[in-house]
């Protein structure tokens, strides 16, 4: 008598098996991609100089802690865009942020000269109530005198 032997499961499926898989793996490593260069705008973003001085002014501010609360932290995904080059440099971007009472926007545009940023403007958008918050107004004051 004559043995059959039954072949094993990939032996019987390997013709589709292996284009799925490859497939699939080309999938997953281009999600992995776009997610880690997602991220790594996201952060570059959210913890450049500019921001970290907005966050800094936030947190100094009577009337932020009196609308958001403190302290005043990022909360979310940022909008906008900010570029380097060499000492020079461009930031136009929104951040969400939070306190202990209330939400909010941190609006940050400014440029980089010769490695100092000059800020065009810094303030803070109330989600509740559409309140502006001035975050450079006291520093043009002092500019003045």
């Amino acid at each position: 008598m004559s043995e059959h032997q039954r072949k094993s499961w990939f032996g019987r499926n390997w013709l589709w098996f292996v284009p799925l898989t490859g497939c699939m793996s080309i999938i997953v490593l281009f999600v992995l991609g776009i997610g880690a260069a997602f991220f790594g705008v996201s952060k570059m973003l959210t913890e450049s100089e500019p921001v970290e001085y907005a966050i800094a002014l936030a947190n100094k501010n009577e009337a932020v802690a009196q609308y958001l609360g403190t302290p005043v932290t990022k909360d979310g995904l940022p909008q906008g865009n900010i570029s380097y080059s060499n000492d020079d440099g461009k930031i136009d971007v929104k951040i969400p942020v939070n306190g202990s009472k209330d939400e909010g926007y941190l609006i940050v545009k400014g440029i980089k000269n010769d490695g100092i940023w000059i800020y065009e403007e810094i303030y803070i958008l109330i989600k509740e109530n559409q309140q502006v918050i001035n975050l450079l107004e006291k520093e043009k004051v002092l500019e003045q005198l």
